[in-house]
């Protein structure tokens, strides 16, 4: 990875500092071997990933206020993973998933920058069938998910299978106008909707949304 450049910052949460290395931006861009390319992740997107977005920073804003003791976490579609960052740093039980091959590695970079303990992490794609190893969860978030059309119904699936009988679903989306099948489908589901307002756990003005789903 040495021809990639790097961004290290730290975010603040309260009193708790978060120390995180990401991309330096967007147009950064290293796949060796096409492991990338082999899984459908071109260059195009490669790198979006390994940047800090405003919505990852709400939900992390408000993921920290949240209480979440006693409860296992899965952070879907984690990229650089700041949740699942905050969480750890709070000895919550956090496991995250992303599709691209380098999440792990700046997740287990970021967790020894914290020094903290490595997040059980999984690669795995929505369209997978379960996979029983990974367990079910009392509490599960993401942000910025709904790319495509399709996503919503993918996501809402990958969802179910991996949601406790009695399942919290916090997604932040930046309205990107792909969120109404997502939340049909969740309805359809057995969940019940609420969205929540923002203003808590954003400085800048954020133009999406955080959206609650409760079953059980």
């Amino acid at each position: 990875m040495s021809s990639l450049r790097y961004k290290y910052q730290t975010i603040e949460f309260g009193n708790m500092d978060i120390h995180i290395r990401t991309l330096k931006d967007t147009q950064q861009f290293y796949d060796k071997n096409n492991e990338a390319k082999n899984l459908g992740i071109y260059s195009s997107s490669w790198s979006l990933f390994g940047v800090l977005w405003p919505s990852s920073q709400v939900l992390a804003n408000y993921i920290y206020q949240l209480n979440t003791v006693s409860k296992r976490i899965l952070e879907v579609g984690c990229g650089i993973g700041l949740s699942s960052l905050v969480l750890n740093h709070l000895h919550q039980d956090i496991t995250a998933t992303d599709y691209h091959p380098e999440v792990k590695g700046f997740l287990s970079k970021n967790s020894d920058l914290n020094n903290d303990k490595e997040i059980p992490f999984y690669r795995l794609d929505w369209k997978d069938e379960i996979l029983e190893k990974v367990g079910k969860f009392d509490l599960i978030i993401g942000s910025d998910l709904l790319y495509e059309q399709n996503h919503g119904i993918l996501l809402s699936n990958f969802i179910n299978q991996y949601a406790n009988n009695k399942c919290e679903v916090i997604i932040v989306d930046p309205s990107r106008g792909n969120h109404s099948k997502f939340k049909s489908k969740m309805i359809n589901f057995g969940f019940t909707y609420k969205k929540i307002d923002t203003l808590n756990y954003s400085d800048n003005e954020f133009k999406g949304s955080i959206h609650q789903y409760k079953k059980g």
